[in-house]
């Protein structure tokens, strides 16, 4: 069973809704169709990165060692992540908004988040920067490796008021900015990795989660015959 392509994202959203469709995907090939993305979220985030490229970290918290925002948009890939007594493996490949380097020679995996802060966050947006550490920590050949990374974090932008220039001519969008740290614990990641290669090492598809309608939609096309 050759390793599985995941992406870090999909770890997320795409795990959480539906772990058939996670697996007709990775597996099988099979694709949902693409969600529409609202282009201001990415316009954001790209300005939020020439925003802080190469700030000192207390641009961002006051909380964190010294150091500097010093690399973006780069992609990783991981060495083949394997977990005894599970037949599948999987390795990681995508592109992190941001890393930190430490003056003490360590790093910290950021993201850029447009939306207010949540407990929520933590877990489930966890499991993406946990899997972008992972392949830092264990790159491919010829793939960007960093070590060690100390730090994991998300940097949210929550937009609160809006105003006009002087001029009139355009508008301001004023907003709060919040350092939320993540727990580094890779005992807890590899546990949820143990649940998601478990699932991609079944014979079939798990069940359709509750309410999903892509997986209703197939059924439907199916017994129809299309």
């Amino acid at each position: 069973m050759n390793p599985y392509k995941l992406s870090p994202s999909m770890l997320t959203f795409f795990w959480d809704e539906c772990p058939r469709c996670f697996y007709l995907q990775v597996v099988h090939g099979i694709s949902r169709p693409s969600g529409a993305f609202p282009k201001v979220f990415t316009k954001i985030d790209s300005l939020m990165k020439g925003l802080f490229a190469n700030q000192p970290t207390a641009k961002i918290s006051p909380d964190l060692p010294p150091g500097k925002v010093s690399m973006q948009g780069k992609w990783v890939t991981s060495e083949p992540l394997r977990i005894p007594g599970i037949a599948a493996s999987c390795y990681i490949k995508g592109a992190f908004d941001s890393v930190i380097s430490f003056d003490d020679g360590s790093y910290c995996v950021m993201d850029f988040k447009t939306s207010q802060p949540s407990p929520a966050h933590i877990d489930f947006y966890g499991r993406q920067l946990h899997a972008y550490a992972y392949a830092l920590e264990h790159p491919a050949p010829q793939a960007l490796g960093l070590h060690p990374v100390t730090r994991l974090g998300l940097l949210y932008l929550d937009p609160v008021d809006i105003d006009h220039l002087p001029d009139h001519r355009r508008i301001t969008y004023g907003g709060e900015v919040t350092w939320t740290e993540i727990p580094l614990e890779l005992d807890r990641f590899t546990d949820f990795m143990s649940s998601v290669l478990t699932v991609l090492s079944q014979p079939e598809p798990p069940p359709a989660a509750e309410g999903c309608a892509y997986c209703a939609y197939r059924e439907d096309a199916r017994q129809h015959g299309l």
